[in-house]
């Protein structure tokens, strides 16, 4: 009778699990699972990328836009070592992921062989589950457990396997368990809810704050706003859970969001978190009553002090308290904040028609919108150009993905080769600044190998240019932010794609026509002004004063003069 080995028997599983790709490098340690992979690529479709965490981060990406397990695969040692900034980025934004790592051979651990390496110590933090496969028998019911983890933990599921391990046959006395997991349906207590209902009751300036938990309540979001003449503001992971020029958006909070959301913080008397944990708590009000919605009871009151804590699904929830709640018919502080918005809208769109030289970066995103299709997919690097895109892009239905609470550079890229991958027949834009770009550059390679033709625009100012304002802000003189870059239109034209050099505004809205109509990965190069500053909606005396003490240094080190004793 016939016995599949271990190996075999994984890929059977990651089957049953729905799997359809692996982002990955093969190598020595994982080869005994390669092959039994390559021989079903018409079901599991192996991605090779140039570097693992381009694959770690492409993983969490495509978990992030679907909300289908991402599964990303390494070798012992250093393949496993690079996983790890990708498998932070899908623990800290509470993704499922499955990373999958080779180990040397069963007998020989614990004798520092070659590449061998502690991989459950290294994998403890980042993992909600953390195994070694310690044989072909206990390798099915191990697998089914850590897929089942990471969906229902919103998480990191690690497999470490022995090299030899894949090559045994699993007798028939496995273990045997599901390939399926169940979601809970979660709701408020009564009591809680109608402590909420009375203290809404007696809102006169309510404030909502909305935050990716809230994505997929988009409606019982709008008729609870609605409901009770509230303003809604949008954190950044949540940008698009409602239209950015929907009447009752007030854009993004803190120092990228907008001036009218921290004004209208400012004022509020009650304050309504859906679905976020808001980190940044100086832009939350001072005193205002606070209700927190969440489904997982511990982020209640993690951060912000909240008067009534609602455990339960964001869009059950908010039409329980639509339903429960007098309309509020007073709208003057509505309307006030609405006013506000468009005179914020105005300012923006002032900005973005400079037609200076080198471009304002603003201008840059103006061209992306206007080719931009309503269901296309945004993967935003970090930096500058987060500013950028979270104040000047105006979502409708597009999707929006980056490293939000990782903040890690160089997950535009991987972010839109997932995005391709997931949704083919959707334009996928990676926007990155030159610093996050050149991180995970050499995966561009990967886009073009497999025909994805995504459109990367890489805003090139040759600085760190985030890193540069903050030195300022400081007080202190730029250091350490200057970078020389290649040409990246040459770069993608090298690597078999398209590229296209901006220089001029009159050249952009071309660039992105033309790109967005090719068959090919593009990349369109674009030199912008570096002393583009992303100056925060509402500047502190502080950070003025910082600015100036930075400026009067400049000043003396620019013309060698030394300061009095």
């Amino acid at each position: 009778m016939f016995r599949k080995k271990a190996g075999e028997v994984l890929i059977d599983l990651l089957i049953e699990w729905g799997v359809d790709h692996i982002y990955g490098m093969p190598g020595d340690s994982i080869n005994s699972i390669i092959e039994p992979l390559r021989k079903v690529q018409d079901k599991i479709k192996f991605i090779q990328v140039r570097h693992e965490e381009a694959g770690a981060l492409a993983a969490a990406s495509y978990a992030k836009l679907t909300g289908k397990i991402g599964v990303c695969m390494a070798i012992a040692g250093p393949g496993a070592i690079h996983l790890l900034n990708g498998l932070y980025d899908a623990k800290l934004d509470r993704v499922p992921v499955l990373a999958i790592t080779g180990q040397v051979e069963s007998d020989l651990l614990g004798t520092d062989f070659f590449q061998e390496v502690n991989l459950e110590r290294m994998f403890d933090d980042v993992a909600v589950y953390n195994q070694r496969i310690m044989s072909a028998e206990q390798l099915p019911a191990v697998v089914n457990q850590a897929i089942r983890t990471a969906y229902t933990k919103e998480g990191v599921s690690v497999l470490t396997i022995p090299d030899d391990i894949p090559r045994f046959e699993v007798e028939s006395e496995a273990r045997g368990t599901s390939s399926f997991f169940v979601r809970s349906e979660i709701f408020a207590r009564e009591f809680d809810l109608e402590k909420a209902r009375q203290l809404l009751e007696r809102a006169e300036k309510p404030v909502i704050l909305a935050g990716k938990g809230a994505k997929g309540a988009r409606e019982s979001l709008l008729s609870f706003a609605d409901q009770i003449g509230a303003p809604i503001v949008i954190t950044l992971p949540g940008k698009g859970v409602i239209p950015d020029e929907h009447p009752f958006c007030l854009g993004g909070l803190g120092l990228i969001g907008t001036k009218p959301a921290y004004e209208a913080m400012r004022e509020a008397d009650t304050l309504v978190m859906v679905g976020t944990s808001y980190p940044f708590t100086g832009f939350l009000p001072n005193s205002a009553k606070t209700i927190q919605i969440d489904t997982d009871p511990s982020q209640i009151g993690k951060r912000y002090p909240v008067d009534v804590g609602l455990a339960g699904d964001a869009d059950k929830t908010l039409k329980w308290l639509t339903t429960h709640v007098t309309r509020h018919h007073d709208r003057s502080f509505l309307e006030r904040c609405q006013q506000h918005m468009k005179q914020w809208w105005a300012r923006m769109e002032r900005q973005a028609e400079n037609s200076s030289t080198p471009i304002k970066p603003q201008r840059v995103i103006q061209a992306l919108q206007q080719v931009a299709h309503e269901d296309a997919v945004l993967s935003v690097d970090v930096g500058n150009v987060t500013v950028w895109m979270a104040r000047h892009f105006r979502m409708t239905e597009q999707q929006f993905i980056i490293s939000s609470w990782l903040a890690t550079l160089g997950c535009g890229l991987p972010g839109a080769i997932a995005g391709k991958i997931a949704y083919p027949d959707k334009q996928v834009f990676a926007v990155c600044g030159d610093g996050g770009f050149g991180m995970t550059m050499n995966d561009f390679v990967t886009a073009v190998k497999y025909d994805l033709p995504i459109v990367v625009v890489v805003l090139n100012n040759h600085k760190i240019a985030m890193i540069k304002f903050e030195q300022e802000v400081m007080g202190n003189v730029e250091f350490g932010t200057n970078l020389v870059n290649p040409n990246f239109a040459q770069y993608a034209e090298a690597c078999g794609g398209i590229g296209y050099r901006v220089e001029q505004p009159g050249d952009l809205l071309p660039a992105f026509q033309q790109a967005v109509s090719q068959t090919k990965p593009c990349i369109i190069d674009v030199l912008v002004d570096a002393n583009e500053a992303p100056m925060p909606a509402k500047i502190t005396f502080g950070q003025a004063a910082g600015y100036a003490k930075h400026m009067v240094k400049e000043l003396f080190a620019e013309r060698r003069i030394d300061l009095p004793i």
